[in-house]
């Protein structure tokens, strides 16, 4: 059973910074592409940004590109995302997710993805 748990959501300042990580475990994590979405209130799920398998490609959404930086440690089953100078309009909750195959047309969709983490909160105050 897959199992997808996020940490590291919190309160920040604009400007500020957050550190999100997402611990998997259940599947060879090392085969899957791992991704990140948020959802803020009243509107619907958003890509945030999205790393193939072996780490070398990786993906962002244009609103975070510059700003944020996902990573993974396959060793450690881990896959972060570092979010730095954070405005308001980045509140929502934040949802780990791993592909649910090894072939994948869009990373970017969150059909692509078969398993989600239950979500953490980051909030930016203004």
């Amino acid at each position: 059973q897959v199992q997808l748990v996020e940490s590291g959501g919190g309160l920040v300042q604009a400007g500020g910074s957050l550190r999100l990580s997402c611990a998997a475990s259940g599947r060879t994590f090392s085969s899957y592409a791992m991704g990140w979405f948020r959802q803020a209130p009243g509107k619907e799920r958003e890509f945030v940004a999205a790393i193939v398998w072996s780490g070398a490609m990786t993906y962002y959404a244009d609103s975070v590109k510059g700003r944020f930086t996902i990573s993974r440690d396959n060793a450690k089953n881990t896959v972060d995302l570092q979010m730095n100078s954070l405005v308001p309009e980045d509140t929502a909750v934040y949802y780990c997710a791993q592909a649910g195959s090894r072939y994948i047309i869009s990373l970017r969709k969150d059909s692509e993805y078969g398993y989600w983490g239950q979500g953490t909160q980051v909030t930016v105050s203004s």
